[in-house]
C-alpha cells in the first residue's frame, strides 16, 4: 500500500461519527478514501449527516503519528515475517468476511510470509474452523481444546480463536503441535482485540511470536489500541465470518463464546458443541447450543465428517475424542476404587471420603500418585477431576 493511500484509508477509520456503515456507504458512492476526501461538503451529504460531512473536511488530530507509526510497522517485514494492511477490496481481505455483518474497513495481518503472498491469498472460509470457549475452563476442557484442534489442524483445516485464557489458548496450541515447514496454509490464526504492536493478555507474548511464525495474527484495530473490554466482544464477529464452522468446548451460560456461537449461526455456519458434566457450568453453554440445534461431537471426526471434510489418514489423527463416559472407561480398562470413585466430574475431598472411606492422609497420597500420572487434575477451589487418557 502506498503511503498517501494509506493515509486516506486512516483518517477514514479516525474520522469521527462515521462507523464501517457510513464508510461503506461513502466508498460504495464515491470510490477510494482519496476520491471521498476530494468531494464537497454538499456532494458528501448525499450519503452523510450535516455533522458526519462536517468531520470529512477536517484532518483528524491522531492521523499523523498514527500514519507515521503504520508506515514504519509496514516497512519493519522481513524474509520470514510479514506485515500487511487489506482494505475492503484487497487481495489478501478474505471474501468470506465481505459477506459478514459489519465487515471490518481495514485489516491488519501480521505473520509468516508465505502465508501473505497478495497473488496467492491463502485466507479461504472452506480452510477455517474456530475453536473457542470458557477462560476458566476445567483441564478436561483444555485438554479437548488441544486434541481436537491437533487433529483438526492435522487434517488441513487452519484452527480460528481469539489469544485469550482458557480454550483458545488451548486450540492455537494444539494447532501449532500439528504445524510443519511445508504448511501451504496457516497452522492458526488468532483474531485479537488490541493493535498488533501489543499482546494481550501479557502471558500469551510467546505464544503469539509462535503463531505469528506458523500462521497469522489479525485485528481491525489501529496499532496502540489497548485491550478494551468493548472490543473483545465485536472482535468476535470476525472469528465467526471467517470460518466454515465454529467448535466450542466449553462455555457458561453468558459468555463470548455463545455470542460468537450466535453470529456463526446467523451467518449460515456450522455450530459444533462438546458435552460435559450435567455438573460442571463450564458446560452449560455447550449443553444450551445443542438444545438449540448446534451438532454435538465426541471426536474432531465428527467435525470432519459434518464439514465434508477428508478424514485423517493416521489413525491418531483421527481419534482426537472428548471425555468418554465413565462407564465405558472402567469397563475396557482395569481402574482403581479411587478413579472409580471420581468419575468425571469436579469433586471434592470430602466428598471423595465419602465416597471411599478412605482417610484424608490416604485419599491425597493417592490423588497425589494419579496427578503425577496425568490421570487426575486439581482444581482451584479443593476439587479433582478424572482425565480421559489418549
Amino acid at each position: 500500500m502506498e503511503h498517501d493511500e494509506l493515509a486516506a484509508w486512516l483518517r477514514l477509520t479516525l474520522t469521527p461519527g462515521v462507523g464501517n456503515a457510513t464508510a461503506r456507504k461513502l466508498l460504495h458512492h464515491f470510490g477510494l478514501p482519496q476520491q471521498v476526501f476530494a468531494q464537497s461538503a454538499a456532494a458528501l451529504r448525499v450519503c452523510t449527516s450535516a455533522a458526519q460531512s462536517q468531520a470529512l473536511q477536517t484532518l483528524p488530530p491522531a492521523l499523523q503519528p498514527l500514519l507515521e507509526k503504520t508506515w514504519q510497522w509496514l516497512q519493519s517485514s522481513n524474509a520470514d515475517l510479514h506485515k500487511e494492511i487489506a482494505p475492503l477490496g484487497h487481495p489478501l481481505y478474505p471474501a468470506a468476511l465481505l459477506n459478514s455483518d459489519d465487515p471490518p474497513l481495514l485489516l491488519y495481518l501480521m505473520g509468516a510470509t508465505r502465508f501473505l503472498d497478495a497473488q496467492a491469498p491463502t485466507l479461504t472460509m472452506r480452510h477455517c474452523l474456530a475453536v473457542v470457549g470458557s477462560r476458566n475452563p476445567t483441564a478436561q476442557g483444555q485438554d479437548n481444546a488441544r486434541a481436537f484442534a491437533q487433529t483438526l489442524r492435522a487434517s488441513g483445516l487452519t484452527i480460528v480463536s481469539g489469544l485469550a485464557l482458557g480454550i483458545d489458548a488451548a486450540a492455537h496450541e494444539g494447532a501449532l503441535q500439528a504445524a510443519t515447514p511445508q504448511d501451504t496454509t496457516p497452522a492458526t490464526i488468532a483474531v485479537v482485540g488490541t493493535g498488533l504492536d501489543r499482546v494481550y493478555p501479557s502471558r500469551h507474548r510467546a505464544l503469539a511470536h509462535r503463531i505469528a511464525a506458523q500462521g497469522l495474527l489479525l485485528s481491525e484495530y489501529p496499532l496502540g489500541t489497548a485491550p478494551l473490554a468493548a472490543h473483545f466482544p465485536k472482535r468476535n464477529r470476525i472469528i465467526a465470518g471467517l470460518c466454515q464452522g465454529l467448535l466450542v468446548v466449553e462455555a457458561a451460560p453468558a459468555s463470548g463464546s455463545l455470542i460468537t456461537a450466535r453470529l456463526a449461526a446467523d451467518q449460515g455456519r456450522e455450530v459444533f458443541a462438546i458435552p460435559g458434566s450435567i455438573h460442571a457450568p463450564q458446560s452449560r453453554g455447550c449443553h444450551a447450543l445443542i438444545r438449540q440445534g448446534a451438532t454435538l461431537v465426541e471426536s474432531a471426526q465428527d467435525v470432519l465428517e459434518e464439514l465434508h471434510w477428508p478424514l485423517p489418514c493416521t489413525p491418531t489423527a483421527a481419534t482426537a475424542h472428548a471425555t468418554p463416559a465413565p462407564e465405558t472407561a472402567v469397563a475396557n480398562t482395569p481402574e482403581s476404587p479411587l478413579l472409580q470413585a471420581l468419575a468425571f466430574d469436579p469433586v471434592g475431598l470430602d466428598t471423595l471420603v465419602a465416597r471411599t472411606g478412605l482417610d484424608t492422609s490416604s485419599l491425597l497420597v493417592q490423588l497425589l500418585e494419579l496427578e503425577l500420572s496425568g490421570q487426575v487434575a486439581r482444581l482451584p477451589g479443593g476439587l479433582f477431576q478424572r482425565m480421559a487418557l489418549a
